[in-house]
């Protein structure tokens, strides 16, 4: 994939600025609806719009509730009976801090990131997807004490709602990510929300079987997923119409895996996999259309071309368009780097709401 990155170390220390005052908030507001914040500005800060990060948080600060106060200390002893209480997030978040202070981060990710993966829907993946784009800070750049702390409320969130998917029947084998998709079979009733609609996954015969056979090793997984997130991307721009919001976890989702797998042992990498095959397969399910428009109907092939040229205007578009989900869905898209992956990114910017 494309690297189109233009400041990932942030020399200008607002993204540290930004992460301290979101530490200030809980990680949801309204009862479910997950804060986009932190994702969102290290998006916009890492593709050059550092000035533009405060703005957007002020804007935004009014959506933000308060940390809920703390129910009873998450311990090594007590943490299995804690797993998935969205009461104990406060009391998670302090767990992951203390442990973050205690241990260098990475041994902390290689120890929780199998014991959370099962729970990938959690937040409706938000908690990944935080978790990714916090490791991907922490990769690219220095290791300053918001970003450590922000993995902390990553992982505390993540732990907090952990949602395992119902284990469903794998199908016949896809040839390919972007077929799997295409295969994965609609739950009957696309209405209500999140948690409802996944509650439906039971009642599927399955999802496709998806890569078919075990990775030979991980380097192959590493591909595989990245195969994945790819087909999600370009899908966006035919079937992102029946959920604008809602769809673009199917990329976001398998991509904040495959961001947070240089911190990972190569051990956890074809577990990982499967994880992001399940949690893409879940919203695609669960949102996804039964029928698609051709792409062609949204953007010409000579516009797509012009749009290849020039990544960083597209990202240019969606941070002015100020939507969250717009700014992280458009963050893949030029991870993915492809025409088509750009073209996805600009039905994304024409489909939702702009933030202002």
């Amino acid at each position: 994939m494309a690297d189109t990155r233009r400041n990932p170390t942030d020399t200008s220390g607002t993204l540290d600025e930004a992460l301290e005052r979101i530490h200030l908030a809980g990680p949801e507001r309204d009862g479910w609806l997950s804060n986009h914040a932190p994702m969102a500005i290290e998006a916009l800060v890492r593709h050059g719009h550092a000035r533009l990060a405060h703005r957007w948080l002020d804007h935004y600060r009014p959506k933000l509730e308060d940390m809920p106060g703390s129910a009873a200390p998450v311990t090594a002893r007590n943490w299995q009976e804690a797993l998935g209480d969205i009461s104990r997030v406060a009391d998670w978040t302090a767990f992951f801090e203390r442990e973050t202070a205690d241990r260098p981060w990475r041994t902390l990710l290689a120890e929780w990131w199998p014991r959370l993966l099962p729970g990938i829907a959690a937040g409706a993946t938000h908690g990944v997807i935080r978790a990714g784009h916090a490791v991907r800070t922490l990769l690219a750049g220095e290791e300053t004490a918001p970003r450590v702390r922000e993995l902390a409320h990553a992982l505390g969130y993540w732990a907090a709602r952990h949602q395992p998917l119902p284990a469903l029947e794998r199908l016949t084998p896809a040839p390919d990510a972007a077929a799997a998709l295409d295969r994965v079979p609609p739950i009957a009733d696309q209405d209500g929300g999140i948690r409802s609609r996944f509650e439906q996954l039971t009642g599927l015969t399955g999802f496709p079987d998806w890569p078919g056979r075990a990775p030979a090793g991980p380097e192959a997984a590493r591909a595989a997923i990245e195969e994945l997130v790819r087909a999600a991307t370009h899908r966006y721009a035919t079937h992102g119409h029946a959920a604008p919001i809602m769809l673009v976890h199917a990329a976001t989702a398998p991509n904040a895996v495959l961001r947070t797998l240089p911190a990972l042992p190569g051990a956890l990498w074809t577990p990982s996999l499967h994880a992001a095959w399940a949690a893409s397969a879940a919203v695609t399910s669960a949102y996804g259309p039964r029928e698609a428009p051709p792409v062609t109907e949204h953007l010409t092939t000579t516009q797509a071309a012009e749009v290849a040229q020039h990544p960083q205007e597209v990202f240019q578009r969606a941070a002015a368009h100020g939507d969250d989900h717009t700014i992280k869905f458009t963050d893949t898209a030029l991870d993915v780097g492809d025409a088509a992956a750009l073209v996805a990114a600009g039905r994304a910017i024409e489909l939702n709401t702009p933030a202002w």
